[in-house]
């Protein structure tokens, strides 16, 4: 569904990503682990056809981004929960990306439901929102059109424990309809909570890649995760 292939990105002489390769099956949910400034936002733009890459591909159900007939209904993504119009409410927001999908308008009284926003809150101003309510109303949007795969950049910035064990919830739902999931964050805790499988990366090279269970080698994620990019930083210097 998803699927890096040799990436890299360099920008004049730093090298943001080095070789990435991983791949995002359908129904699962992958969580791309890293501190910050290792490399995943430049990842999952490349991926979202916004930069390119260097070298290597990143494609979305075989195909790169831009070259997908539907990408509305194909993929969702959240990579900026700032990035909406401050003047607009969070309904025009919605029924603005539902016009342009040709969707009708109960789809947006359906997302807004799905990620709990009321009805009150979703005629306020965005410009008003909470970031938690701007990363709430980004999801509705990237789902409007029932995607079959999702695209989130650090989705837990902003959440409350109440919108963390919603978005949790929310994140296995969709994977169990099929759906697959692949989600940025360096916060290891919200990762294992809720990944099926996880990427590790560090100084925009992959550390290691598998499930909880493979990748804790008995001594718990945590203390692999800091050994893993504690060598990479070494390496580095």
């Amino acid at each position: 569904m998803i699927e890096f292939q040799h990436v890299s990105k360099a920008y004049r002489e730093v090298k943001a990503l080095d070789d990435v390769s991983f791949t995002v099956r359908r129904g699962t949910v992958t969580g791309f682990l890293g501190p910050n400034g290792a490399g995943k936002s430049t990842a999952l733009r490349i991926l979202a056809g916004l930069c390119r890459p260097t070298s290597g591909t990143a494609t979305v159900l075989g195909r790169p981004y831009a070259k997908l007939e539907r990408p509305g209904f194909e993929v969702g993504t959240v990579l900026d929960a700032g990035a909406q119009h401050p003047g607009r409410s969070g309904r025009e927001v919605l029924t603005l990306g539902a016009m342009l999908l040709g969707l009708p308008k109960s789809r947006v009284d359906e997302v807004l439901r799905l990620v709990g926003l009321t009805g009150k809150e979703g005629g306020r101003a965005v410009g008003g929102y909470s970031l938690g309510m701007r990363q709430r109303l980004g999801i509705a949007h990237a789902l409007l059109g029932r995607p079959r795969a999702l695209i989130l950049d650090e989705p837990a910035n902003g959440l409350d424990p109440q919108g963390i064990q919603w978005m949790r919830g929310l994140l296995r739902d969709l994977a169990a309809e099929g759906c697959a999931v692949l989600l940025s964050s360096h916060l290891l805790h919200e990762v294992e909570q809720v990944a099926d499988h996880i990427v590790m990366i560090g100084r925009g090279r992959v550390l290691a890649q598998g499930t909880v269970a493979e990748l804790s080698r008995g001594r718990g994620l945590e203390q692999t995760f800091l050994e893993l990019t504690a060598n990479a930083d070494r390496s580095a210097s």
